[in-house]
């Protein structure tokens, strides 16, 4: 992403002012800052269409440039083991969070939006057909549905019969390098636009729900806040220890698609300059491209977490009683329940949804969230990016394929 002049505004701050200028205009103009939606979802589509040519090109440059099959298993499995370590630690500091504040205790229940909590009731999260559906029967149906692990399955695919093709492949394998830097380059132009799209829909969520609304359910945002804070912190400390790396470094890099993917709360939106920051971290293109589209997949952790911590709080509300041990049954069906579901619209209400019913607690109970779901979703929407973009730095670690010289020139480097 090319750097701003010195002396200029960094396109992160530059996002973060939007963001608070969004925050003032829709609180004080709401009829207008609902009329600026249209801004906002401009942004995010042009985003959107950025993402499917950029990891279709990327995955096919990383496997075929490599050309080693070996290697490409060795860095899934590296990669879904730290998927498990970091979804597991942030389900149990949900819990933690969740059973130590008790943010459900003494939250008046209200009718809400019953029909939209019982249609998620009625929804169910079936893994062998989520299983099935992991392979596409068409290519170009999941490009336009935005089905990133089919998109993935096939890209992997492609990229291992251009490799196997030998010289024959090669126009295809430089084909895909020039339009996945030709994508960057897209992106780069995209991102002048951030801040102007930050701030149209930042300003609809303000104008639309008002900040009112945030006091009833005041303690569940902050209890929300605080665990994906306190996750964050225990995963960089944790990751820096094994790994030997500065992950508070890697923060303050990745700083603008962490912005992006709070203001909008669309993971997809930050997707594009992530890769392009890793990638100027040291990440070499070939794990960036693999890991980080998997993990969107896989390893949400913000959403993991606000799941089991959605769960207990429904259960607080009804004054239910919610043994240890029963959370701890939870939190192994929550393991299974939040992978590959991404595609899936309103994913994390269907998993909450279900997760309640199958414990016995009031699947009604999410409709007391629901106002304030916006609200929540950005937070665990940034703690995704977060999340992924840790595991690309540590798969490479392990890889060896980030050695300390090249960290020790990404800590120096200045980032805006």
């Amino acid at each position: 992403m090319a750097q701003q002049k010195k002396g200029g505004i960094g396109l992160a701050t530059q996002i973060f002012i939007a963001l608070i200028l969004g925050v003032v205009f829709g609180y004080l103009f709401p009829s207008y800052g609902q009329a600026l939606k249209p801004v906002g979802d401009i942004f995010i589509r042009m985003i959107k269409m950025i993402v499917v040519p950029l990891i279709f090109s990327s995955l096919i440059m990383g496997i075929a440039g490599t050309g080693d099959f070996k290697k490409l298993g060795r860095l899934g499995a590296k990669a879904i083991l730290w998927f498990e370590v970091a979804t597991t630690i942030a389900l149990f500091v949900g819990l933690l969070v969740v059973n130590v504040l008790q943010p459900g205790v003494g939250v008046a229940i209200t009718a809400g939006d019953a029909g939209v909590a019982a249609a998620a009731g009625k929804k169910s999260v079936d893994m062998m057909q989520m299983l099935i559906n992991i392979v596409p029967t068409n290519v170009v149906d999941a490009a336009a549905r935005g089905d990133m692990l089919q998109i993935i399955v096939f890209s992997c695919f492609f990229g291992v019969a251009a490799a196997g093709m030998g010289e024959k492949g090669k126009p295809v394998v430089n084909l895909a390098i020039s339009v996945a830097e030709v994508m960057f380059k897209f992106t780069e132009y995209v991102m002048k636009l951030a801040p102007i799209g930050v701030f149209g829909s930042i300003a609809y969520t303000v104008g639309k729900f008002g900040l009112v609304m945030l006091v009833p359910l005041a303690k569940l945002i902050g209890s929300l806040y605080f665990a994906l804070v306190l996750f964050i912190l225990i995963l960089a400390v944790f990751a820096s220890v094994v790994t030997r790396v500065n992950f508070f470094h890697l923060l303050r890099a990745i700083k603008e698609p962490v912005l992006i993917a709070f203001s909008t709360a669309a993971s997809e939106a930050a997707l594009p300059i992530a890769m392009e920051k890793l990638e100027s971290f040291g990440v070499p293109k070939h794990i960036v491209t693999f890991v980080l589209p998997t993990g969107y997949t896989f390893n949400l952790d913000g959403s993991t977490l606000y799941s089991a911590l959605a769960v207990v709080f429904i259960a607080q509300v009804y004054g239910i009683h919610f043994p240890i041990e029963t959370q701890l049954l939870m939190v192994l069906t929550l393991m299974l329940s939040t992978k590959g579901i991404a595609a899936v619209p309103g994913a994390s209400l269907i998993v909450i949804a279900g997760t309640a019913a199958a414990f016995g607690l009031p699947v009604e109970g999410i409709a007391i969230i629901l106002g304030v779901d916006r609200i929540l979703d950005m937070a665990r929407t940034a703690c995704n990016v977060i999340g992924n973009c840790f595991a690309a730095v540590i798969v490479a670690r392990w890889e060896k394929e980030l050695p300390d010289d090249v960290l020790a020139a990404a800590y120096k480097r200045k980032y805006e």
